[in-house]
């Protein structure tokens, strides 16, 4: 889960509806280089991105970011089948299609959870690749850190049988001083978001995360140029792992420093300049 820096749309910007999803588009005022998709991780949201819009549209390249189906402000329906990877996966690639039709190259990006989304969207059809790349951002090869992961099978009880306003207030409580004080509206905002998820694709994508298989030599056996990007420090899967998946697929590896797991958030216009060497 990132934390965006800021709230206010820069002026490249707008609040859209693609696919069935919310998004965030942001556009060049010249040439357009290239389009990405922006796809966030667990808790997460197209906010996530935000301080990257900017920066990579003054580097030519356009940027849709979305909340994934269940996610904030795209809701779903009440099926626990809807929430699944293959069918957030079947998400990404139809939205993919849609970009694709506009023109010009399109590059897939995964946050954390969302890195095996956009890995699943890809294997679900490997012969038939809608992107010239794929950038897998603070995500590894499997399940996620043992710690990490008791953390979410305590969640998931939680899930079963408290709400999310209660489950908040105890995460606030077991915080507590470890975390430092947020600017008010970006702590209202992180409330909100968590409540507008849907239940139902928050215990999809914590069991899955607890669980997730290694997929990682089908993905390198797809003929697309990566890239592994992360923080210097990684609370969900540590950085040498990440490492030892980048080698394994061939992909080219990077670490920007002063960053943990979201660089999006944490070192933006360093990620956004890494990000727009890549797709040139």
């Amino acid at each position: 889960m990132s934390t965006p820096p800021f709230l206010k749309l820069p002026g490249c910007a707008r609040a859209v509806r693609l696919g069935g999803l919310a998004a965030l588009r942001g556009e060049p005022s010249g040439p357009v280089r290239g389009t990405a998709l922006l796809v966030p991780g667990f808790g997460g949201s197209k906010e996530d991105f935000i301080a990257l819009l900017e920066p990579l549209a003054e580097a030519g390249f356009r940027t849709v970011a979305v909340d994934q189906r269940g996610q904030y402000e795209s809701g779903g329906p009440d099926d626990p089948e809807a929430y699944t990877v293959q069918a957030l996966g079947a998400d990404v690639r139809a939205l993919s299609a849609e970009l694709r039709a506009e023109g010009g190259p399109l590059h897939l990006l995964g946050h954390s959870f969302g890195g095996q989304v956009v890995r699943e969207a890809i294997l679900s059809a490997p012969d038939e690749l809608l992107w010239e790349t794929l950038t897998l951002m603070s995500t590894g090869p499997a399940t996620i850190d043992s710690a990490e992961a008791a953390r979410t099978r305590l969640l998931l009880d939680a899930l079963e049988s408290m709400d999310l306003e209660s489950i908040w207030q105890v995460k606030q409580q077991m915080e507590g001083e470890r975390v430092p004080p947020l600017d008010p509206e970006i702590a209202e905002f992180l409330h909100r978001r968590w409540l507008a998820n849907r239940p139902d694709a928050m215990k999809a994508a914590a069991a899955h995360l607890v669980s997730a298989p290694d997929r990682v030599d089908e993905l390198a056996a797809v003929r697309l140029p990566k890239l592994v990007l992360s923080g210097e420090q990684d609370y969900a899967w540590p950085v040498e792992e990440q490492s030892r998946m980048a080698d394994r697929l061939s992909a080219y590896r990077l670490t920007v420093r002063g960053a943990k797991h979201s660089p999006n958030a944490e070192r933006p216009i360093e990620t956004a300049s890494e990000l727009a060497a890549f797709w040139s």
